[in-house]
């Protein structure tokens, strides 16, 4: 089977080609349905992938920016599908109703936005997630600019304990701020 991806050279890992190349199969097979079916891919199982590293596999960077594009075709997709069965004022309230659930984390004191790990374990570190939480308020509050894929690169400090943020819980909370940005643009 042809590819698109380059596969790393030498000792270094990369995607496993099989996962890869069945996943994009399915992704491009569920994309170019007229009606979407049971078991169809979207935005958020393009999001939440995940392969197995090997010798020679595909360069992850380049396979990352693939998904990236790949979940922002799916999610405008959706939006589209949505505006065209129900109307653009379906899509607003839809979004609206996203974006409201962000907002009881994002108005939190920083420093209480997000469970702390169990002592010795390591999380987040507070202030670099505090930091982008005001971002993300910013964003949806005052229209400040903040692109989706500043939120997908994000990359925390680690700490432990109560100076720290439970990274499960992090990125979950980063994952529906994916969602619901790509869906936007």
């Amino acid at each position: 089977m042809e590819t698109n991806f380059p596969t790393m050279s030498g000792w270094k890992n990369g995607y496993d080609p099989a996962q890869v190349d069945s996943f994009f199969k399915r992704a491009r097979e569920s994309f170019e349905r007229e009606t979407p079916q049971p078991g169809d891919l979207d935005a958020r199982a393009v999001r939440t992938v995940g392969f197995d590293l090997v010798r020679k596999g595909y360069h992850v960077g380049v396979v990352d920016a693939a998904l990236d594009r790949l979940e922002d075709a799916f999610a405008k997709r959706a939006r589209d599908r949505l505006v065209a069965a129900s109307g653009q004022e379906a899509w607003v309230q839809e979004l609206t109703r996203a974006a409201g659930s962000l907002r009881g984390r994002l108005v939190r004191e920083p420093g209480t936005r997000f469970n702390h790990p169990d002592a010795g374990i390591i999380g987040y570190d507070i202030a670099e997630v505090d930091d982008l939480c005001d971002r993300i308020n910013a964003y949806f509050t005052q229209g400040h600019a903040m692109s989706v894929d500043e939120v997908r690169r994000v990359l925390f400090r680690t700490k432990k304990g109560t100076k720290a943020y439970d990274e499960d819980q992090v990125d979950a909370f980063l994952d529906r701020v994916v969602e619901v940005m790509a869906s936007v643009d």
